[in-house]
């Protein structure tokens, strides 16, 4: 069963957090999925690993780039995994309809956003109720991530 992370951004946003978790991935060896909740968030979210190191280059694309089974990262707004993906990240509340495709998921989540509080709680019951293992992560002062007990 897919272990589902749930990450709870309180220190930068999720464009500043992102290429951090996505380069992790990458060094173990994973391709992974990033799915938002729409095109526009997928702009914004293409834009920031561009731009977010100028020593780094992380190898990604989305639609307009094509070649989706090429990409280790690939970014998108639709239920799908198009690379082959072991990872997949959820933004904005998106859901995806074939978890047990995934080795893990990390869900991520606005801190500072009590309708995006609300909506990761719901979730957290549903993938509880499902059986899947579950972990909880906040990030700390420095912008990492401390696993928390709950």
């Amino acid at each position: 069963m897919t272990e589902i992370g749930f990450y709870h951004l309180t220190r930068t946003p999720l464009d500043r957090a992102l290429p951090k978790i996505l380069e992790k991935a990458l060094e173990a060896g994973k391709r992974a999925i990033v799915i938002a909740g729409s095109d526009e968030r997928v702009a914004v979210l293409n834009a920031a690993l561009w731009t977010y190191d100028q020593g780094s280059f992380l190898p990604h694309g989305t639609v307009r780039e094509g070649e989706a089974a090429r990409q280790p990262v690939w970014l998108t707004a639709e239920d799908e995994n198009p690379n082959g993906a072991q990872i997949v990240v959820l933004t904005d509340g998106a859901t995806v309809s074939e978890m047990a495709a995934f080795e893990r998921c990390l869900d991520m989540f606005d801190g500072n956003d009590p309708a995006a509080v609300a909506a990761a709680r719901d979730r957290w019951r549903a993938a509880k109720a499902a059986g899947h293992a579950l972990t909880y992560w906040q990030q700390t002062d420095g912008g990492g991530w401390a696993k928390k007990d709950v």
